[in-house]
């Protein structure tokens, strides 16, 4: 009884401080929001600002249930585990009773889950509301996340029909669009009658799913599960990376085929055929490249701050996105030491096409920032310099060491943490804010300084010099 004491209370501590600094976080966030009193209007000139708040959130929506299918379809979201694949699955017996109530039971924690962090969203959002209609759009979007977790229940009962996936992400518009307009109560009758009508119809027909297909979801959750547990982020990414296409990849084939000069030669072709057959498409990133400038021209602006704090997010998420290959070639680090070069030319290699790729999508970010007046031209070479160390850091966060369990853990309000948990998963992130510091600096101002440049410079050569010197974890 005194340890179940000790772990409920140590868990509700947790859980308690967490949501309070998110509560103080969102307060402070929409005084300074209402205020408006953060260094600016807003990082573009002002006529350029034409887009309607309420449109960009609307569009932020649908990408949110939209990311929902996609990895509730990648999880599942019906499943077997590995032992009931292996045990009653091949009998023929009804499979309905076995996974209808792991299917429930993520329904109702894919509501939850939703409904709650949308509730920030909401506050940020829409500052006229009152606490009961924050709390109805939250709902509502928990019913619509519901919605759209049976939706891939539904793509799982039909996997090799396009049109279902079609139709699905065209019904997620309307519900996209129900979050605002809590004011009345109908939105809010018609989402969970939706999310009530679609759960019964999958949890009538979870016995047909195909075997192969519940086999699948519960390989990928449990690697997901296992990752999560061992707060392996990379680990993490890999489990949720898309099954490799049947069709054999031919692109760079012509540039694979000519004559390689030398090993290094070589092996800088290698890297950079596979980095453009196993690098998956840039949807993301263009996701992220749109979001980037929409915030800039939404109307009424938001603070600088909170527009460099979205430049900051998307730079991170786009840059982890190109650590593809250099993920996959961590996982056997030995094979870098077989090359006969260098194992620092070998690094070098690995970060070519995450440099030049980050330098593209940064330079061209600036470019258009510096298109709607947020700096002098001078800026778009700023981007493209800070992509470099970017890119570095994509690499460095693919190739970070796993969490060490062997050392004594740490207590925090938080409860126990491991001593090296925040350094591995600070790796690769470090550099990648290091590198977009002094652009973040530059587009605050304004302005482009000569000492800007130079410390940009210093920046993304830190990165790539501190990647590049740094022996990759075994």
């Amino acid at each position: 009884m005194r340890d179940l004491f000790v772990d409920v209370y140590s868990n509700a501590l947790a859980a308690v401080c967490s949501a309070m600094m998110v509560a103080s976080l969102v307060v402070a966030l929409r005084d300074e929001i209402t205020e408006r009193n953060v260094g600016g209007a807003s990082l573009v000139a002002a006529h350029w600002q034409v887009l309607p708040a309420g449109i960009l959130w609307m569009v932020l929506t649908y990408l949110a249930l939209v990311g929902t299918v996609l990895l509730a379809r990648r999880l599942g979201p019906v499943v077997v585990g590995q032992a009931e694949g292996a045990w009653w699955l091949p009998l023929p017996v009804d499979r309905r009773p076995m996974v209808l109530p792991s299917f429930l039971r993520r329904l109702v924690g894919v509501g939850l889950a939703a409904g709650t962090s949308y509730m920030p969203f909401s506050v940020l959002t829409a500052l006229d509301r009152s606490p009961v209609q924050h709390a109805g759009s939250a709902a509502i979007f928990g019913g619509a996340a519901v919605a759209a977790v049976a939706g891939a229940a539904i793509l799982q009962l039909r996997p090799a029909h396009r049109a279902y996936r079609v139709g699905i992400f065209l019904g997620l518009m309307p519900l996209a669009v129900l979050p605002f307009l809590a004011l009345a109560t109908w939105p809010l009758v018609l989402v969970f009658s939706l999310a009530v009508a679609l759960g019964a119809y999958v949890a009538a027909r979870v016995g047909d799913i195909h075997g192969i297909e519940l086999q699948r979801g519960g390989a990928v959750s449990g690697h997901a599960a296992a990752s999560i547990f061992f707060i392996d982020l990379n680990e993490l990414r890999r489990s949720l990376v898309a099954a490799p296409s049947a069709r054999v990849s031919r692109r760079g084939s012509h540039y694979y085929g000519r004559p390689a000069r030398g090993a290094l030669a070589a092996m800088l072709r290698a890297d950079v055929v596979a980095y453009l057959r196993l690098q998956p498409s840039p949807t993301i990133a263009l996701v992220w490249f749109g979001v980037c400038v929409s915030v800039t021209l939404v109307s009424p602006a938001l603070p600088v701050v909170l527009e460099l704090a979205m430049i900051l997010i998307a730079g991170c998420a786009a840059t982890a996105g190109t650590g593809t290959v250099a993920r996959r070639t961590a996982v056997v680090p030995d094979l870098d030491t077989l090359l006969p070069v260098t194992t620092v030319l070998v690094r070098c290699s690995r970060m070519l096409m995450p440099t030049l790729t980050m330098g593209a999508w940064m330079g061209g970010l600036t470019g258009v920032l510096t298109v709607l007046g947020a700096g002098p031209p001078s800026l778009a070479l700023l981007g493209a310099l800070a992509g470099l160390g970017m890119g570095a850091g994509a690499v460095r966060a693919a190739t970070r060491p796993a969490t060490d369990w062997t050392t004594p853990p740490v207590e925090t309000p938080f409860g126990s943490v491991p001593r090296t948990q925040l350094s591995s998963l600070l790796r690769g992130t470090d550099t990648t804010v290091l590198a977009m510091a002094p652009l973040l600096l530059s587009l605050y101002l304004g302005v482009v300084y000569p000492w800007l440049i130079l410390a940009q410079i210093v920046a993304s050569a830190t990165a790539v010099v501190v990647q590049a010197s740094t022996p990759t974890a075994r």
